[in-house]
C-alpha cells in the first residue's frame, strides 16, 4: 500500500494537483500500522513535497470503515490526529461523494 501512496504522491507532484479524493470504499478494514505511517510519515512527506500547496484531502469511506475509526481506540487516534485542524493539510472524512466534492471545491457550483 505504501508503494500506491507513493504513486499517488508523484502523479501529484507531476501535475501540481494538491486537491484530493482518497476513495477507500472497498477495503474492509484499515490496518493500524497503515493508519500510524500515513500520520507519522506520509502526510509530513506530502506537506513538504507539495509546498507551498496546501494538502486538501477528502477521503470517501464505507460507512463500516467510519465506524471502526469512531469506535477503534487506535483508528480514532489517528484519525483525530490528521483531522486536527492545527496540521499543515486539511483532511475531510465522508461517506458521499458528492459532500466530499463540495468540501474540495467550495466555490464550483
Amino acid at each position: 500500500m505504501q508503494a500506491d501512496y507513493a504513486r499517488m504522491l508523484e502523479a501529484a507532484e507531476a501535475s501540481g494537483i494538491s486537491d484530493w479524493l482518497l476513495d477507500v470504499r472497498r477495503r474492509q478494514k484499515t490496518p493500524v500500522e497503515l493508519s500510524a505511517w500515513v500520520s507519522t510519515h506520509f502526510y509530513p512527506e506530502v506537506v513538504a513535497r507539495l509546498a507551498p500547496r496546501r494538502l486538501r484531502m477528502a477521503v470517501l469511506s464505507s460507512p463500516a470503515l467510519t465506524e471502526s475509526y469512531r469506535v477503534d481506540p487506535e483508528q480514532k487516534k489517528y484519525v483525530a490526529y490528521s483531522t486536527d485542524p492545527a496540521r499543515p493539510y486539511d483532511i475531510g472524512l465522508f461517506e458521499d461523494e458528492g459532500q466530499a466534492m463540495s468540501w474540495l471545491r467550495p466555490n464550483i457550483r
